[in-house]
């Protein structure tokens, strides 16, 4: 079962499914969350998405390895032919212990190469994580 922290909003006239989070959970809470995500996705034949993770503050390098090297391989395999295409919308702070992390590092740099099957990117502004998603 998913947490009630999670919000998801297909947008079939877009092509994108949005998921934001209001607070941080366990980790098995997100993953619940991640797997109601992508049954939305299937259900909806959404394959971009914005993820919304702002207000998720902790950051568990658990859950960055499961979803790099787990999640979005397993997503993508499902959601084919589409390519799976992930704009995280992030925060400023974020995205600093992205940097000085060298864990958090590892997984980030799994999942923004370009040898993976899904397209990963990370952003602070809303409005461009929408512009890479319907290029």
């Amino acid at each position: 079962m998913p947490s009630s922290l999670l919000t998801l909003t297909p947008r079939p006239d877009l092509g994108i499914l949005v998921a934001r989070w209001a607070d941080d959970a366990p980790t098995s809470l997100l993953q619940a969350d991640y797997t109601e995500l992508l049954a939305t996705a299937r259900r909806h034949g959404l394959s971009r998405w914005l993820l919304d993770v702002r207000r998720r503050d902790q950051l568990n390098p658990e859950l960055g390895q499961w979803t790099t090297h787990v999640f979005f391989p397993m997503a993508t395999a499902q959601l084919l032919p589409q390519l799976l295409r992930v704009a995280v919308h992030c925060s400023p702070g974020r995205l600093i212990v992205y940097e000085n992390d060298p864990t958090q590092q590892q997984y980030l740099s799994y999942g923004l190469s370009d040898d993976r099957e899904y397209e990963l990117r990370l952003f602070i502004e809303e409005g461009p994580a929408m512009e890479w998603l319907l290029a």
